[in-house]
């Protein structure tokens, strides 16, 4: 009895579906007034990006000094010979990275100054200088 049921259910939900289907139009089939008079917000079409923005990269082993803006977002790399952990101890940011894979994050730094990378190998307890990123205030 309980299958008789649930077939008979079945059977008026997918009733209900092609009926549904057989009223509605695909988009590229509607009029410009139908098109029109739906209801959403209007759509802009993203920007193309011919160059997306370069990560700044550092390497660990020459402790370098790179420059970031001041308020804009940037990804930053830090490429290393060993795996281990790299940190940004003013920025509370922490990756792990192995020699194939580079620390990666993204920052949005807000106030000026320089904040110290620091690289400590998985088999060591003493962290490393592995580069510094000056943020610098525009204009």
């Amino acid at each position: 009895m309980h299958i008789r049921r649930a077939l008979l259910l079945f059977a008026i939900v997918l009733g209900m579906a092609a009926l549904v289907a057989s009223f509605s139009r695909p988009p590229e089939k509607r009029t410009a007034t139908e098109q029109s008079e739906e209801p959403g917000p209007p759509t802009a079409a993203p920007a193309p990006v011919d160059n997306p923005p370069r990560p700044i990269s550092f390497d660990a082993t020459s402790r370098d000094r790179r420059r970031l803006a001041e308020g804009r977002a940037a990804t930053v790399e830090i490429a290393v010979e060993e795996p281990g952990t790299v940190e940004v101890p003013d920025l509370g940011l922490t990756a792990s990275a192995d020699e194939h894979t580079p620390a990666r994050f993204e920052v949005f730094p807000t106030r000026a100054g320089a904040y110290a990378i620091l690289f400590r190998p998985a088999d060591g307890d003493q962290s490393k200088p592995a580069g510094t990123m000056v943020v610098t205030a525009e204009g």
